[in-house]
């Protein structure tokens, strides 16, 4: 008999005590074996095996095909274990009563039919009549077990009678919703209708007013030439008048007498002609002066008046005119002001035509547009074979015939270029390599993974590795033997897509064109805006005003210009549609399905790189023009133009200019070509470190 040993069993779930306890109990109880029914009219016996104070536990990490070791058969049947060192020294097997369990729960699984209706009600009521049986074993925690069970039975029925009640009701609201969209669209159009009316409406009454107002106008003008005119007229007919009068006058007073004395008064007029003649023309005189002083007098006074009649004409057609008028300031006022209405309403639909627009052209990016099939005659030979093999035939058939002409132009292979050192790390492979036909997010995923891989490794190692050879130590480490086929796969992708930028920046910098800080650079760049944006964010609401995102980005970027801060002010709010209000800061990082970012980052990536090749730029000019730089000429450069710039930083733009280590950097006295000195630095992330020194 094995020597007893003081075993520590391992830590059992809530589920596991309980039962080990119920079963501990119960035999303390009755001191007789616990029998166990399950499905079936299966029965198990089990005894506890060791001294008191020790479970007799099965462990729910064993799985029920360990033979159980150390037991033998009774005479009645029954299976006694030799001891507790038998016990937990061997192998421990599930018990019966939990095998028959899993095998019913098991058999009645496998005998519901995934496709039949309801078939998770079946599944419940197969996992239902297993914890029944479990219950009724359980004669101490059976109370409970069951005040358990009822419980979630009511809750079941209760949230079954809910759905069944939310269901007519979600019919419903699906009907009314199309019915809303329905009226909506019912609406619209109507409007449209109305507001084409009322536009019409509105120029025809613009019209009819400025023609009002040119009649009103060469109305005036008649008028003032007819009063200038009857002014005229009047003073030639007092003129007139009053020579007639005086004419009258004369002649009356030099008429003859009566008839009977015509000879005396003759001759009288005779003798007295010459005194008389005097008198009367001293008298006329003096009348004609009086006549003409009254004349200038009335002249004077009544030259500007107008006779009655003609003045009651006048203040008659003045008057319609004036009610004239106020109509037309009447009707005036009510089609502006129905115009200010019709303005606005013009905003709001303006503003919905945009917004449908950008959904319809979002539709458009998503669906499945017409193929341009004239623009297959270029690669099949001309527009009259294309014309033979494609008149009459149907989109698919198309397609089909393409397929066939184009099968020896787009291999399903590519040719492996060998394992030459003249070939690049990440393609040294031979063989035909399967064309994966790598999309465009696809592509973005791998370069991202790439990205992401390579900091983690540079960070973990202290010192950045060469791209290419990572790449391939990361495609074989994803893909094993197939590493060959995903190179070959990405490097097409990438020829394919190298209008998007990071696809063209990963390209430049795996074939040695620029230098891997440049996309370090982009990448600082865009997370330290991010985090002063979030710092000034201090209700973390994800708003910000314009002003304070206007300030943060002068924070973030103390050197750029007004300008350039205006116009990313101007961009972020056109990107989030935004007119004056807060601005959701955390949308201008969102990118679109193919991992592009949008108008705002691209234009701080822009802003940036504008900014490079200026410094660039003032960097050849302040070195005047020489042929052929050395280490002490470009050092002495950038402290002119860039005094801020730090020791350490201005070492390391030495090696990359001269492609020297940075222990040689003291020592290195050769001159190089100055333009291909800037070059190699256009090829970094060469960034001012503060303002350029003023100027005299």
């Amino acid at each position: 008999m094995s020597t007893q040993k003081d075993i520590r069993l391992p830590p059992l779930s809530s589920f596991e005590r309980l039962s080990s306890e119920c079963q501990h109990n119960a035999e303390k109880r009755t001191g007789r074996q616990v029998a166990i029914g399950g499905p079936g009219s299966c029965r198990a016996s089990t005894r506890v095996g060791c001294t008191s104070g020790y479970l007799s536990t099965w462990p729910a990490h064993v799985t029920s095909q360990v033979v159980q070791q150390g037991r033998r058969h009774t005479s009645g049947g029954e299976i006694r274990n030799h001891g507790c060192g038998d016990e937990f020294g061997g192998p421990v097997g599930k018990p019966r009563f939990l095998e028959q369990l899993e095998s019913y729960l098991k058999k009645e699984l496998q005998a519901l039919d995934p496709q039949q209706p309801k078939v998770q009600e079946r599944k419940l009521q197969a996992y239902r009549e297993v914890f029944g049986c479990f219950i009724e074993d359980f004669k101490t925690y059976k109370p409970l077990l069951c005040a358990i069970k009822n419980e979630y039975e009511i809750t079941l029925a209760y949230l079954r009678d809910q759905i069944r009640e939310l269901e007519p009701l979600r019919a419903r609201l699906v009907v009314v919703s199309e019915q809303c969209e329905k009226r909506i669209l019912g609406l619209r159009e109507e409007e449209r209708v109305e507001i084409g009316a009322l536009k019409q409406e509105c120029q025809h009454r613009q019209k009819v007013i400025e023609n009002m107002r040119e009649t009103q106008s060469a109305l005036q003008t008649q008028v003032c030439c007819l009063q200038a005119d009857l002014a005229a007229q009047y003073l030639m007919y007092r003129e007139e008048c009053d020579a007639r009068k005086l004419l009258i006058a004369n002649i009356s007073s030099m008429s003859y007498g009566p008839d009977e004395e015509p000879e005396e008064e003759q001759e009288e007029v005779e003798i007295e002609d010459p005194v008389k003649e005097k008198l009367a023309l001293k008298v006329c005189r003096e009348d004609l002066t009086k006549a003409q002083v009254e004349l200038n007098r009335l002249h004077a006074e009544y030259g500007d008046v107008v006779p009655r009649r003609d003045w009651e004409t006048l203040d008659h057609t003045h008057k319609e005119n004036l009610l004239k008028l106020e109509t037309l300031q009447k009707d005036f006022d009510q089609m502006k002001a129905e115009y200010d209405t019709l303005l606005e309403v013009h905003k709001q639909v303006t503003t919905q035509s945009d917004s449908l627009q950008g959904e319809l052209e979002g539709f458009k990016e998503a669906s499945t547009p017409r193929p341009e099939w004239e623009q297959c005659a270029d690669v099949l030979g001309g527009s009259e074979r294309w014309a033979d093999l494609s008149q009459g035939q149907s989109s698919q058939r198309r397609l089909e015939i393409l397929l066939a002409e184009l099968g020896g132009k787009n291999s399903e292979f590519f040719t492996g270029l060998g394992t030459s050192d003249d070939v690049p790390i990440y393609l040294r492979y031979e063989g035909q390599l399967k064309n994966h036909r790598l999309k465009k997010n696809e592509v973005v995923r791998i370069l991202k993974e790439v990205w992401k891989e390579k900091v983690i490794e540079d960070a973990r190692r202290n010192e950045s590795s060469n791209l290419p050879e990572f790449l391939r130590q990361h495609l074989e480490s994803q893909y094993g033997e197939k590493a060959g086929e995903w190179a070959y796969s990405l490097v097409e992708g990438i020829r394919q897509h190298q209008k998007d930028d990071s696809v063209s920046l990963f390209n430049d910098i795996l074939t040695g064109k620029v230098d891997e800080s440049v996309y370090h650079g982009q990448t600082h760049l865009l997370s330290n805006l991010l985090k002063v944006l979030i710092h000034s964010d201090s209700t973390e609401s994800g708003m910000l005003s314009v002003q304070d995102f206007r300030d943060d980005l002068q924070m973030a970027f103390p050197l750029k210009r007004a300008q350039d801060i205006d116009e990313l002010v101007t961009t972020a709010q056109a990107e989030l549609d935004n007119n004056g209000g807060s601005l959701p800061y955390q949308r201008l990082y969102t990118e679109d399905a193919d991992g592009k970012h949008k108008d705002f980052l691209n234009l701080v990536k822009k802003q940036a790189s504008t900014e490079r090749h200026m410094y660039i730029s003032q960097l050849r000019t302040q070195l005047g023009g020489k042929g052929e730089v050395t280490v002490t000429d470009l050092r002495a450069a950038f402290k002119n133009i860039d005094p801020s710039l730090e020791a350490t930083t201005l070492d390391w733009v030495l090696t990359m200019a001269f492609q020297i280590h940075q222990e040689e950097l003291e020592q290195h006295t050769t001159q190089m070509d100055t333009e291909l000195a800037l070059q190699n630095l256009l090829a970094v992330n060469v960034t001012r470190a503060g303002p350029a020194p003023q100027q005299d």
